[in-house]
């Protein structure tokens, strides 16, 4: 299960409805107890590809990202980005460039903005994809 609370669920909404009409993305860090997870940490990186399709994070400051979780005693959990005009869902390109098979995969679909929906995945080495409980508390 991975949890966060609702303030960084809302920091990942605006970054990502800001990001439009192209994809947003950044990195999630906290603390894992073995299936247990712990969102402590949202980093909200630049997409350098500037697509509504597919997404790049700015290696620097994914860099700088990783850096400061580390100082502040945090793993990298997984990463977020958004689908401004699809599901919910790993895409075939999601799944092909999903390298860590212990990471989790969100995807915050805009398709209706009135109803946007956050949803972790997570994708072996097989590339099959499973949905993984995700928890959003106050």
């Amino acid at each position: 299960m991975l949890k966060m609370k609702e303030e960084q669920y809302r920091t990942i909404l605006k970054h990502c409805i800001r990001g439009l009409p192209n994809e947003a993305c950044g990195l999630l860090a906290g603390e894992a107890d073995g299936e247990d997870k712990t969102v402590r940490k949202v980093y909200l990186l630049t997409n350098v590809d500037a697509s509504r399709e597919h997404f790049s994070m700015d290696p620097k400051e994914q860099l700088a990202a990783v850096k400061d979780a580390r100082a502040n005693g945090f793993v990298l959990l997984g990463n977020f980005h958004s689908h401004p005009e699809s599901p919910a869902r790993p895409s075939e390109e999601d799944k092909r460039l999903a390298y860590d098979p212990a990471a989790d995969y969100l995807i915050l679909s805009l398709q209706d903005m009135d109803h946007p929906v956050l949803k972790a995945f997570h994708i072996d080495r097989e590339k099959q994809v499973t949905v993984h409980e995700l928890q959003i508390t106050e």
